[in-house]
């Protein structure tokens, strides 16, 4: 499909959105934008971004009067297609993020831009969470969970969307704001919309009256069920603002636009014990799901034989699927969870007297271990990534859902195999949710030309009369979309199917919510516009546009997330394929500020892909593809010349401290218009002055015999501490001192660097000389590698032991509050806190190194109590990132420093110099080392 290299907005429709930056229609934005996590690819004549209900409310009225058709984005995680738009795709995810915990946690009012998990975090601390559990929690939506009506692992059809919501608030496409909370809702509904609610109770007597209608409702949706509107609401309720409401859910975004929901929520119960259990037989695992449902499991994941193959590859494959060649074989993954350790172990024991008469292969034995646990999970959850990052380049993953009645879960299976088989769908796994008789199945394929297509029309028709000749549905908990769109008549009957047409044509009688979603006339609607991969570099190839790299994204609210960067190097690749090369070149350009200098490069993206993509990884290699070679040059010679260098910084930045800023700010902003704003720092009066040499620390600190090599971060050294801090350098010289143990500085400290600043930017000769030049002084001060090396700044820690694992040496590195937490903190004895409260900011390379719980213990050490702002996230400092480019700090910051204002804490710490930097300048607190607070803290200070 041809991509239209500029886009356009009705006029009206532009006033109701009002600024012109929240109107995106360069070619970069609607070619990022046109990828959800489905098959299909339809790329938007232009993106709006919307703040508020109000604006939503205009902007449909707007459409309405002039045509124009519009689609809801928020997480971009669906599966079906319905997240896509060939037309004016709103991005309600930037806007639309408040949480509001109400009742002690038992009530919960979210903004349709939240993500599940950012709702559950807010809830644990009141013991509470979210009925609706989709394993895309991360990065899932409410907009997209109410509309979908997902469901997960464990909330079957009690815990949804559709039995927890308390009230909607929503916007139907005349424009009319409705909140189902309010005392008169119905009747303002009726006021305002009158054909509207006269025709939905026209609907519900037609409905009730019907038995075949009734029967067919009561069989379906007594199992999950996405599959077209949901129709039940006329069954279950009796007035049209709850019938309206509960319509709205799973709808879709084709009925109206989901501005707020509140939901009741469900107690966390905190005993939970787990089993991994292989049957024999797919038949066998399948024969007992009846009894162990009836345990009250919470969850029974099924996986089947193809599955353990594929599990078995793992390096941290559970003990129970080795020692056997998997054939025929299928386990169930089963789970309790209860309030009280008496209950969980009835529970279990229920549960193991069912095995014990089923056919296993070994006995299966229940843990509670935390670690036991997440391995066998990360089985259950690591198969579809498994599986799609390995698929061949240049090909398209579809996974698809079905639910049958549980005892037909068996031959369902059996006949899935046989058309994987028929269809030439190899290493097809099948998986899922087989309490609820919900499984996945994932098929992989370039989907193009009429062989490909052909199989799967075939194979797709084929499935759809298994599934129904079963009792089941075809769409279980990733909605209807696109892909099933042309089967809803066949699966309802004409009654039923048209019904829902006239839903459709009440809520949204001019069709501009969503075209082609659910309803549609097209029977190859399900075919049409698959996403055809094109390769690109090797770093995202395997990418699969899940969209669960976008949360953690330090510029997602800026520029581009992973997902996109990635989406327009395809973008690229394609139209170089296609001949488009002026389309190419426009990509090309804006992708290099876009994309490649308002990345962080921090890697906080792998933390959450579950295909293991850090994007950063991609930007390395392109601004290493596009260094300028004078700068290159200049960067190896810095390298070479590392100690001057660092001093030069540091004596710089004292001399800025002393001069008027609007002085050093005019003269760094010339040399940005002259040189290039990715060059030239910009100087800001928040920065601090310089920081002291290193090179005195050069020998030994401490008493006895050395016990680790500890190399202090050079940010240190050019940056100067925080107001009134002393700096993490020589806090921890009197921590290692007070605590009677001893570590080696290298000889040339002032010269050792851990070669982020040239990895970061791409320049790969001049970290080649600060890497050898590290290992050369490393090698000799640990003895080879006897002693472990500490560094003072998280990421340089990470970068020293990026040095070290890129050489091939298995030298240890440990983080500098690891080290005091497990060395130092111990011999110090009872530390009395120094301050009341504490904010603490992880940064991006303390929580991939897991250095986060040393961290806190620390915290909880200095503070009486600690607190992690929800809303924390990557600073984008990223060295001098911050510097070069304010904007990308000033964004990925927002919303934590304007928690960290409102929680009013005494302290404020971090655990890299940069970071600190940045935290500071976002928020207007100081924030230093938390070693520096734990130095004070063993002085004897008294309270801040």
């Amino acid at each position: 499909m041809s991509i239209a290299h500029t886009g356009s907005v009705p006029p009206a429709v532009a006033e109701a959105v009002g600024e012109a930056s929240r109107i995106k229609t360069r070619a970069i934005d609607r070619v990022a934008y046109a990828s959800d996590a489905s098959h299909y690819l339809y790329t938007p004549q232009a993106v709006l971004v919307a703040e508020d209900a109000a604006q939503i409310a205009a902007i449909l009225r707007a459409a309405s009067a002039s045509g124009s058709r519009v689609t809801f984005r928020s997480g971009g995680t669906s599966l079906s297609g319905q997240a896509s738009s060939e037309e004016l795709l709103v991005d309600t995810r930037k806007g639309f993020r408040r949480i509001d915990v109400l009742d002690g946690g038992a009530r919960v009012r979210v903004q349709p831009g939240a993500t599940v998990r950012q709702v559950n975090m807010r809830l644990l601390r009141h013991g509470y969470r979210l009925g609706p559990d989709p394993a895309s929690e991360a990065a899932c939506t409410i907009g997209g969970v109410v509309a979908n009506n997902s469901s997960g692992m464990a909330c079957g059809i009690t815990e949804n969307t559709y039995r927890t919501l308390e009230s909607l608030v929503f916007v139907l496409p005349s424009g009319t704001v409705v909140d189902t909370a309010a005392t008169d809702a119905d009747v303002r509904l009726h006021a305002t919309e009158p054909t509207l609610v006269e025709g939905l109770l026209r609907l519900q007597r037609r409905v009730r009256e019907n038995p075949a209608s009734v029967a067919l409702i009561e069989q379906q949706f007594a199992m999950k069920n996405t599959m077209g509107y949901g129709v039940n609401a006329f069954l279950d309720f009796d007035s049209p603002i709850e019938i309206l409401m509960h319509l709205l859910i799973g709808s879709e975004g084709t009925l109206a636009f989901i501005a707020e929901a509140t939901y009741r929520t469900v107690p966390l119960k905190p005993k939970v014990t787990t089993a991994l259990a292989v049957f024999r037989t797919l038949d066998d695992a399948t024969r007992a799901l009846p009894e162990l449902v009836a345990t009250d499991a919470a969850t029974l994941e099924l996986m089947d034989a193809t599955s353990i193959r594929v599990g078995q590859s793992f390096d941290d494959a559970p003990t129970e699927i080795l020692g056997f060649v998997a054939t025929a074989e299928a386990a169930l993954l089963i789970e309790y969870q209860a309030m009280e350790s008496d209950h969980l172990a009835e529970l279990a024991n229920r549960g193991a007297r069912v095995l014990g008469e089923s056919g296993l292969i070994a006995p299966a034995r229940f843990s509670s271990d935390p670690k036991a646990r997440a391995t066998a999970w990360k089985l259950r959850k690591g198969l579809y990534a498994t599986v799609a990052g390995a698929r061949p380049s240049g090909t398209t993953a579809l996974l698809e859902d079905i639910v049958v009645p549980v005892p037909a879960l068996a031959p369902t299976c059996e006949a899935l195999q046989g058309l994987f088989q028929r269809y030439g769908y190899q290493d097809s796994v099948i998986f899922g949710h087989a309490k609820d008789g919900n499984i996945h199945f994932m098929l992989t394929d370039r989907f193009e030309g009429d062989a490909a297509l052909g199989r799967l029309v075939g194979f797709t028709d084929e499935m759809v009369d298994l599934v129904l000749d079963h009792g089941g549905n075809l769409k279980a908990e990733h909605g209807t979309g696109r892909a099933m769109a042309p089967f809803v008549k066949r699966q309802y009957g004409a009654q039923l199917y048209d019904v829902m047409r006239e839903i459709k044509g009440l809520c949204d009688p001019s069709g501009i919510l969503n075209p082609g979603v659910i309803i549609s006339d097209d029977p190859d609607a399900h075919i049409r516009n698959i996403k055809l991969a094109e390769p690109i570099e090797v770093e995202a190839d395997r990418c699969v546009e899940c969209g669960y790299c976008e949360p953690v994204c330090p510029s997602k609210d800026l520029t581009l997330t992973p997902r996109q960067r990635i989406v327009v190097r395809r973008g690229i690749a394609k139209a170089e394929a296609t001949g488009d090369h002026t389309l190419a070149a426009e990509l090309e350009r804006d992708y290099d500020y876009d994309g490649v200098d308002t990345c962080a490069v921090d890697g906080m993206c792998v933390t959450a892909c579950p295909v293991l993509i850090n994007t950063g990884t991609l930007v390395k290699r392109l601004r290493h593809e596009d260094q300028n070679p004078v700068l290159a040059a200049g960067w190896r010679a810095a390298a070479k010349a590392w100690g001057p260098v660092t001093r030069a910084g540091s004596i710089a930045l004292t001399a800025a401290d002393a001069m008027p800023a609007g002085l050093v700010r005019a003269a760094t902003t010339a040399g940005r218009a002259i040189i290039g704003a990715d060059t030239v720092p910009e100087y800001s009066a928040d920065l601090p002055g310089g920081g002291s040499a290193r090179r005195a620390l050069a020998g030994t600190i401490g008493t006895g015999e050395p016990i680790a090599v500890y190399v202090p971060s050079c940010t240190g050294s050019m940056f100067g501490a925080a107001a009134g801090g002393i700096g993490v350098t020589e806090a921890f010289r009197r921590l290692v001192e007070r605590a009677g143990v001893r570590v080696i500085v290298p000889d040339g400290i002032e010269s050792l660097c851990c070669s982020t600043p040239w990895t970061s930017k791409g320049y790969t000769a001049g970290r080649d000389v600060m890497s050898h030049r590290v290992l050369a002084a490393v090698r000799e001060a640990s003895r080879d590698g006897e002693l472990v090396v500490v560094s003072d700044g998280a990421s340089c820690t990470e970068g020293f032991a990026h040095i070290f694992d890129d050489a091939g040496v298995h030298y240890r590195t440990e983080d500098a509050v690891a080290f005091v937490a497990r060395v130092v903190l111990p011999v110090l004895g009872d530390v009395q806190p120094i301050v009341d409260s504490l904010v603490l900011h992880p940064t991006c390379s303390s929580t991939q190194m897991g250095l986060d719980p040393a961290l806190r213990t620390i915290g909880e050490t200095v503070a009486e109590s600690v607190t992690v702002p929800d809303a924390w996230g990557c600073c984008a400092f990223a060295g001098d990132r911050g510097m070069l480019h304010p904007e990308l700090t000033a964004s990925a910051t927002a919303t934590e420093a304007s928690e960290v204002r409102a929680i009013g804490a005494d302290a404020h710490a971090s655990c890299n110099r940069t970071c600190e930097i940045g935290m500071t300048r976002a928020t207007g607190r100081e924030y230093r080392h938390v070693l520096e607070l734990l130095e004070e803290a063993t002085r004897g200070v008294g309270r801040l």
